[in-house]
């Protein structure tokens, strides 16, 4: 019988250290094959293989479309691409966001659970916002087993608050705890898959991540219809709960928590003050001109007119630069921050 041999680990900010200490205490001959999503801007230059072969015993590679799964092995996301676990073998596809983020925490522990069920370990580590969370419900869901790293342990304390929030943990450890157990749970025999069927809605979100066109085509999303509209692509929205974590996504395969959708809606907002301010200055600063040309020609009503639009526009950005300035519209800290690798 298979050991918990399939560990995937998710984090964010500060990710890059924890993983890298995580890694130092595993043993050469690990019988579990590892698979990492920290999250990283799309433009990076990701060396974080590099970092962790030489932080630990373990070989860590950029995982590669198609490759076979090897026990022993380390597999890391690259940048702008998710990491998917099918049986046997591992997918890196540019399928839509999730959480803002591609690559994403959450696509990695569904597909894995979707594929190997309770053989799968599931740890959330440091970061900000939520990823992880809906995919630690899907590896609980299927039989496997949930790690989380101590909020208190951890650099950013908030995806595992969230994860501790919104699951039942199996081990809520110190950073310097979570390797031991993952040795042990390797070495452990995993219940029979067939004890937890994959649910049908688990089975169409992996697939809208891969695009599948019958999928895609398929107007049927799990959930109901939101009132909503997606941040990314303006399309709609279904609403999904697990347990009591509100999810969303649209057609497109977008995905967000509650709580990932209040951050981007907060950044569009910003966007459109930022471009608001820009267009007020810009047509303050052409009501001016238009006074000064007016009273080059003696049209002094006229020149009139343009000053108190002027005057009115500057007042109305100068509001709109005291709003921006003050931080209200201000979103929680990015999950995407950029870790220094």
């Amino acid at each position: 019988m298979a050991g918990h041999d399939i560990i995937v680990i998710g984090a964010s900010t500060g990710g890059v250290e924890a993983v890298s200490t995580l890694v130092r205490s595993l043993p050469k001959d690990l019988p579990a094959a590892l698979f990492v999503v920290i999250h990283i801007p799309a433009q990076a230059t990701s060396v974080l293989p590099t970092i962790l072969e030489r932080s630990g015993r373990l070989p860590a590679k950029h995982a590669v479309d198609g490759e076979q799964i090897r026990l022993g092995q380390i597999y890391v996301a690259p940048p702008d691409f998710h990491l998917l676990v099918e049986r046997g073998h591992v997918r890196v596809i540019r399928g839509p966001k999730e959480n803002r983020n591609r690559p994403a925490v959450d696509p990695l522990f569904r597909s894995a659970a979707r594929a190997y069920g309770p053989r799968v370990v599931g740890v959330v580590l440091t970061g900000a916002l939520n990823d992880g969370t809906a995919g630690l419900l899907a590896i609980k869901r299927r039989g496997g087993i949930a790690v989380v790293q101590d909020p208190a342990d951890a650099f950013f304390p908030s995806m595992p608050e969230s994860a501790l929030e919104y699951v039942a943990a199996d081990f809520c450890q110190l950073l310097a705890q979570i390797g031991p157990t993952l040795c042990r749970l390797a070495t452990e025999p995993a219940m029979d898959d067939g004890v937890y069927p994959v649910p049908e809605e688990m089975e169409v979100e992996t697939k809208i991540l891969e695009m599948d066109e019958a999928t895609m085509d398929n107007e049927q999303r799990p959930g109901k219809i939101s009132v909503f509209t997606c941040p990314e692509c303006k399309g709609p929205l279904w609403e999904m709960r697990d347990g009591d974590l509100l999810r969303f996504r649209c057609r497109q395969g977008h995905a967000f928590t509650g709580e990932t959708m209040m951050a981007e809606q907060t950044d569009a907002v910003e966007d459109a003050l930022w471009t608001a301010l820009n267009i007020l200055q810009e047509s303050a600063q052409m009501s001016e001109r238009m006074a000064a040309e007016s009273r080059q020609r003696s049209r002094h009503y006229a020149a009139a007119h343009f000053d108190t639009m002027a005057r009115e526009k500057w007042e109305r950005a100068d509001v709109l630069r005291k709003v921006l300035l003050s931080g209200k519209n201000e979103a929680p800290p990015d999950a995407a921050a950029p870790d220094k690798e």
